[in-house]
This record gives C-alpha cells, sequence and structure tokens, in this order.
C-alpha cells in the first residue's frame, strides 16, 4: 500500500483543465447575471412606502403593451412609474457604469488595485459641486449640481490628458502619478470648501460625497443615460486589446493592437462613465474597485467576460445597495456609499481569503 494515495487527497489541475473549468464558470455567470439583475429590479420597484408585489411590478411594466398578469390600484402604478422606475433605471446605469471602468482602469494599468478615483475624475467632480454649493451658482436651477459635477470631471481629464502626454503617446505610469496627484490637489480643495462652508452648506457638501439615488427623476435618467450607455456598451468592445495588453505594450503590439488607440478610447470612456454617474448619484466608491474583483476570482481574468459580467454585477449591486438604503433606517435614508461598503467589503474579504491564490 505504500505509495498509494489516500482517498481524499486532491489532484492539482492541469493549466488547461483549469482553463477550461474557468470557461466554464464565466459562462455560467454571464447567462446567470442578467436575470439576477432583473431579479434586483423587480425587488427595487417593488419595495417601499407603497408596497407592490412582483407580479404587480410585471403588470405595470407591461400594461402598455396590453399584459396584465396580476391586478394594481392606480396609486401603486403612479409610484412606480414616477419615483421607483427612474430611480431603478438610474441606480442600474450607474452601476454598470462604474462597474465596466473598474475592470477596463484595471486591465489598461495591469494592476487590480486601480480605480476610477485614481485618475482623481471623481475628486474633480466633488470639488466643482463644492465650489458651486459654497459660491451660491445656481446658473442651471435644479440641475446646478449635476451640472457642475460633469464639468469637474470633464476638466480633470483634460488635465490629466495634458499632463500624461509625451511627444505625441500617451503616458500610462505619467498618467498614474498625475492622477494622484491631481486627487490629492481636488481634495485640498473641496477640503478648503468644506472650511469655509455654513452649517447648511456643509451638510449639503458631505452627503453628496457619500452619494445618492434620492435625486433620480426621468430628467436627470434622460440626461445621463446616453453617456452611460455609450461607455458602458463601448468598453466591452476593447476586451480582445486589453487582453493583449495583460502581456506588455510591446507583446500587445506585436498581436496588431494599437496600443495607444486602446489607452485614448479606455480613459476617454471611462472618463465618460464616472463623469456622467457622479453628476447624477454623487461620489460612490468601491463598486469600481471591488466588482472585477470578486468576478476575476470566480471567472479567471479575460476581459472578454471580466467587462460585461462587471457591468451587470455592478448594476445589480447598486440597485441592491439603493434598496437597502432607502428601507433600512425609513424614512431617513442612508447614503448610498455607505451602503454598497457596509454590504460588499466583508464578502469581498471572504471571497479574497478564499481564493486569494486564484487573484489575476
Amino acid at each position: 500500500m505504500e505509495g498509494r494515495l489516500p482517498l481524499t487527497a486532491s489532484v492539482p489541475l492541469s493549466p488547461q483543465a483549469a482553463r477550461s473549468r474557468r470557461g466554464a464558470r464565466a459562462a455560467l455567470l454571464l447567462s446567470a447575471l442578467p436575470f439576477a439583475l432583473l431579479a434586483a429590479m423587480i425587488l427595487g420597484a417593488g419595495i417601499g412606502a407603497v408596497q407592490i408585489a412582483p407580479a404587480q411590478v410585471v403588470s405595470i411594466a407591461l400594461a402598455p403593451l396590453g399584459v396584465q398578469w396580476a391586478a394594481f390600484e392606480e396609486q401603486q402604478a403612479a409610484v412606480f412609474q414616477a419615483i421607483r422606475l427612474p430611480r431603478v433605471l438610474l441606480g442600474a446605469l450607474v452601476g454598470a457604469g462604474l462597474g465596466v471602468a473598474g475592470a477596463a482602469m484595471q486591465g489598461l494599468f495591469r494592476n487590480p488595485l486601480a480605480d476610477p478615483g485614481l485618475l482623481g475624475i471623481s475628486s474633480g467632480a466633488a470639488l466643482a459641486v463644492a465650489v458651486t454649493i459654497v459660491m451660491g451658482l445656481n446658473l442651471f436651477g435644479v440641475y446646478s449640481l449635476p451640472v457642475a459635477a460633469f464639468i469637474g470631471s470633464l476638466i480633470t481629464t483634460v488635465i490629466i490628458y495634458a499632463l500624461a502626454q509625451r511627444r505625441g503617446r500617451l503616458d500610462v505610469s505619467t498618467m498614474l502619478l498625475a492622477g494622484i496627484a491631481v486627487n490629492s490637489l481636488a481634495g485640498a480643495g473641496t477640503g478648503l470648501m468644506t472650511f469655509l462652508a455654513t452649517d447648511d452648506q456643509l451638510r449639503t457638501i458631505t452627503f453628496w460625497s457619500l452619494g445618492s439615488l434620492g435625486g433620480a427623476t426621468w430628467e436627470s435618467l434622460a440626461t445621463a443615460a446616453p453617456l452611460l450607455l455609450l461607455g458602458t456598451l463601448a468598453l466591452p468592445v476593447l476586451g480582445r486589446a486589453l487582453d493583449a495588453l495583460s502581456l506588455g505594450e510591446a507583446g500587445a503590439e506585436h498581436l496588431g493592437v494599437n496600443v495607444q488607440a486602446i489607452k485614448w478610447a479606455t480613459v476617454s470612456l471611462v472618463a465618460l462613465c464616472v463623469g456622467a454617474g457622479v453628476a447624477v448619484a454623487g461620489s460612490i466608491g468601491f463598486v469600481g474597485l471591488v466588482v472585477p474583483h470578486l468576478l476575476r476570482l470566480i471567472g479567471g481574468p479575460s476581459h472578454r467576460y471580466l467587462l460585461p459580467a462587471s457591468a451587470l454585477l455592478g448594476a445589480t449591486l447598486l440597485v441592491l445597495a439603493d434598496l437597502v438604503s432607502r428601507t433600512v433606517a425609513a424614512p431617513a435614508e442612508l447614503p448610498i456609499g455607505i451602503v454598497t461598503a457596509m454590504l460588499g467589503a466583508p464578502f469581498f474579504l471572504y471571497l479574497l481569503r478564499r481564493g486569494r491564490g486564484a487573484l489575476l
């Protein structure tokens, strides 16, 4: 019997078998995530001060098509159409944009710690909002803060582009360092505005910095949706190129990838997603950093799977986080940034501890 393996001993998988298993898990996840998002949206639209059962949610949504599975009251239909549906759709779009932007940033920088906030885009938007509040600027009425956030994110992106250019080429390392510096500068500016703010202004700045979907309307959804959809749908197209970049820039160029064009396209689309998201929902951290990590641990590092899966899981996570934020302490509403961290961080630490060998 000497030399025989015990019956319970595990046999290491060959690299080919491990890739095959990761591929199967990735395909299963990509098939299941759309249903998870749909279930989260039905729950998000149905739970609140006015309760709407899942069958009633579906009936109200399909009523314009003449389909009715369950009876519902006019009040339920009015709440669904005027309040819940735009909020759920906006949460899904912002979450999808943050998730796919985080996965693209980590692929571009070949660093699992990269995050859209690392370039200072979110900080630039927050600074613009703080200046608008403290200076009392109200040029665009109720849209003044979203417009300020979007302009701040665009100005930040342009500054980083200018600093990172070297002989017509976009230097990723310089961009990362410039982003850290701009991030710090914008944070200092926001701190100065906080120091100068009155008590009411300070409360507004703090609440915005923690994120919220409480201001979701059809108008704000219509403003942000084209930009968020463009970034969310276009970034997965770059998946094959980002996979090639994991071999290094020289290796990617040998495979026929236009590295400079991919850098510009990725950073532009990330700025689009993050700027539009911050403009309508405030600064929401954590989603862009953690969602790609979770999916990479489960289904592997291929960006052809990681980018669309991050969009779907980011959307699901933010819809559920918004549901918790407005129900756990009702009638008060918790900032959604706090909820995303409290929900996701323990689960992320558990997965990291359990599967850290598979990370990257």
